[in-house]
C-alpha cells in the first residue's frame, strides 16, 4: 500500500514541519494527513492523525473514505476492512525526525526515520546495530533505543519487537533496555500500550 503524507495545510512533510520535541532527540510533526487507496476494496482513505503527548503516540482524529469505483458503496462492511492504523503506521516514520549533528546548529541536517530506513526495511545499518549491542551501556545505546522505541511507539507498533529485530537481541534484553532508557528520561512523551489492537 502506498501512503501519501501531508501536513494539515497540504504541504509535504519536511523537517521544518517537525516542531514537536519528543524524548531527548526526536522532533515530530504534530499532525499529518495520510492518504491511501485500496484497489481491491475500491476505497481511498484519508486519515488525519495528531500527536497527543498524554497518550505518547499519534491518535486518529478524522477518517474520510471515498469510493473510487462505481460498484463500491461506502458502508460499514466496506470501511471495516480499511486498515486505518496500518495507514498511520506507514505514515508516522515520515513524520519523525532526528539529527546526527548538534540540534542547536541551524545548519544541522534532520532526517526522517523513513529516510534512515534501508531498502531491506531496517532502520539501523547492521554494523551499527552490532556495535551498539557489543559496546555495553552508554550514550550510543540510549540514542538507538530512543530512536527505535519512538519509531515504533509513535506509530502504534510494539517497540520491544522492533528492538529485537533491529538489534538481534532477545525480548528480555529489549525490555530491559527500554526500562533503562525510560529511567534515563529518554522516552518522555512516548509510550506503547500492549493491549491496543494492531489492525485499526
Amino acid at each position: 500500500m502506498k501512503v501519501d503524507v501531508k501536513t494539515l495545510d497540504g504541504q509535504e512533510v519536511t523537517w521544518r514541519a517537525a516542531t514537536e520535541p519528543v524524548g531527548s532527540a526526536l522532533r515530530i510533526a504534530p499532525a499529518f494527513i495520510a492518504t491511501a487507496s485500496d484497489a481491491a476494496l475500491g476505497v481511498k482513505t484519508a486519515v488525519t492523525a495528531r500527536y497527543v503527548r498524554g497518550e505518547g503516540r499519534y491518535l486518529i482524529k478524522v477518517v474520510t473514505n471515498t469510493a473510487v469505483r462505481d460498484d463500491v458503496e461506502v458502508n460499514y462492511p466496506t470501511v471495516a476492512k480499511v486498515g486505518m492504523q496500518a495507514i498511520v503506521q506507514m505514515a508516522a516514520p515520515r513524520c519523525i525526525f532526528l539529527t546526527l549533528e548538534d540540534e542547536d546548529d541551524p545548519k544541522a541536517r534532520w532526517l526522517s526515520v523513513d529516510q534512515l530506513t534501508t531498502s531491506g526495511g531496517r532502520i539501523l545499518p547492521p554494523m551499527l546495530a552490532a556495535e551498539v549491542v557489543k559496546r555495553g551501556a552508554g550514550e550510543a545505546r540510549m540514542e538507538v533505543v530512543e530512536l527505535l522505541y519512538g519509531s515504533a511507539a509513535l506509530a502504534g507498533l510494539p517497540p520491544a519487537k522492533l528492538l529485537q529485530q533491529e538489534l538481534g537481541i532477545p525480548h528480555r534484553t529489549a525490555s530491559q533496555w527500554i526500562i533503562d532508557a525510560r529511567k534515563a528520561g529518554r522516552l518522555e512523551g512516548m509510550k506503547y500500550n500492549a493491549g491496543r489492537p494492531a489492525g485499526g
